[in-house]
């Protein structure tokens, strides 16, 4: 059984901790749960079988396991809501021989091509490549819904180029971005630039039009692997984010390494101020409450998050309550000070915008009103007569 895992809190003095022993209960507990509905469902009168497979098949090899992790405050930074991947201890993909890797580059799809097809590039990996393709020829030629849909069905995993990575979205669409089954996973294929005094230089600017920024079929081979056995991480601008860790089919040991990993990779390079700006983290199942595996004893990062009483946020809470209520705010109040500007700026709009008078058609109206009068009165008059 791994130590468990202290973890310094940056600007401050506490130290938190992820217990591995709490995150295996907890991973005990959810996949015995997940296990036990499952078999409850197939019991059912009313449940649909899968007719394609095996008797001997475990229901729960393809229920993904989540660890869902909640922040203080949203992530904004858009160098944070860059897709990345976490290197797992147990892979997403480990034994499946038959792993097929759709694989898409920046621009020329040749030169790419050519380096899986060298040599120098492992056999067996160049077997589970099973499409190379650049950005333009993506574009070009899977725009169509249908299209992404086979492009979708023929490959299990798809690795994009880290340079064109945010640009799938628009050209994939929610064929591939309404789930986070199959999003392409961000992979680095440029050329390595050697690191000068411990530090890494700037990468050399091209200098014709048949140069390409790729790197050698090994580092290229090593980077796909890399990616092949990793965890995506897709952020959104919000303070809620999920990873894939697992699946129900595996063991709780398996589950806590992956979970040990992924929660001290993500909170060490994604998150904004680290563990203390972290709330809470969980782990669930697709269909299954989430079971916590570290909360935090402050709901807060600052100081500063921490309004103080005074007259104004009393008064502001006061009007709340009463528009909750219903109920007509007091003569004086704030609010009744703001209602009385509010109708003045009104009045003063509505005066504005009034369309100006015609003066010509308005004597028009008075002399045929006062006619009408007449009449009346001349036809009165003689009626008496």
């Amino acid at each position: 059984m791994a130590p468990s895992k202290e973890l310094a809190v940056a600007g401050s003095n506490q130290v938190n901790t992820i217990s591995h022993d709490q995150t295996l209960k907890a991973s005990k507990a959810l996949l015995a749960h997940i296990k036990k509905a499952a078999k409850e469902s197939a019991e059912e009168p009313a449940a649909k079988k899968n007719l394609l497979a095996d008797d001997d098949e475990d229901d729960t090899a393809e229920t993904p396991v989540w660890l869902t992790l909640t922040t203080k405050r949203h992530i904004a930074d858009k160098s944070k809501l860059h897709p990345g991947k976490i290197v797992l201890p147990h892979s997403l993909h480990a034994g499946d021989e038959d792993l097929s890797v759709c694989l898409i580059t920046a621009d020329p799809q040749r030169a790419y091509k050519n380096i899986v097809a060298s040599d120098e590039f492992p056999a067996d990996l160049r077997k589970r490549i099973g499409r190379v393709i650049d950005v333009t020829k993506l574009k070009a030629k899977y725009s169509q819904y249908e299209a992404q849909r086979k492009l979708f069905s023929e490959h299990d995993i798809f690795l994009g180029d880290d340079r064109i990575i945010n640009r799938l979205p628009k050209i994939l669409g929610k064929t591939f971005y309404k789930t986070t089954t199959k999003r392409p996973v961000p992979v680095d294929l440029q050329a390595k630039v050697p690191k000068v005094n411990g530090k890494r230089a700037k990468r050399p600017k091209k200098t014709g039009d048949d140069q390409v920024n790729a790197g050698t079929p090994a580092q290229i081979a090593k980077e796909v692997e890399k990616a092949v056995s990793a965890a995506l991480v897709s952020l959104g601008p919000s303070t809620n984010t999920a990873v894939r860790i697992g699946y129900a089919s595996w063991t709780a040991d398996q589950i806590a390494d992956n979970v040990d990993a992924v929660a001290t990779a993500l909170v060490e390079k994604w998150v904004p101020q680290k563990w203390r700006n972290v709330k809470s983290i969980h782990i669930k199942g697709p269909e299954t409450a989430a079971l916590p595996i570290w909360l935090t004893d402050e709901l807060w990062v600052d100081n500063k998050d921490v309004v103080a009483d005074t007259e104004e946020t009393k008064a502001n809470m006061s009007k709340k309550r009463k528009a909750l209520a219903g109920e007509e705010p007091q003569a004086g109040s704030p609010a009744t000070k703001k209602t009385r500007k509010a109708d003045v700026a009104a009045a003063a709009a509505a005066a504005k915008h009034k369309p100006a008078s015609d003066d010509a058609k308005l004597d028009k109206q008075i002399a045929e009103r006062k006619s009408k009068l007449r009449s009346a009165k001349a036809k009165a008059s003689k009626a008496m007569d």
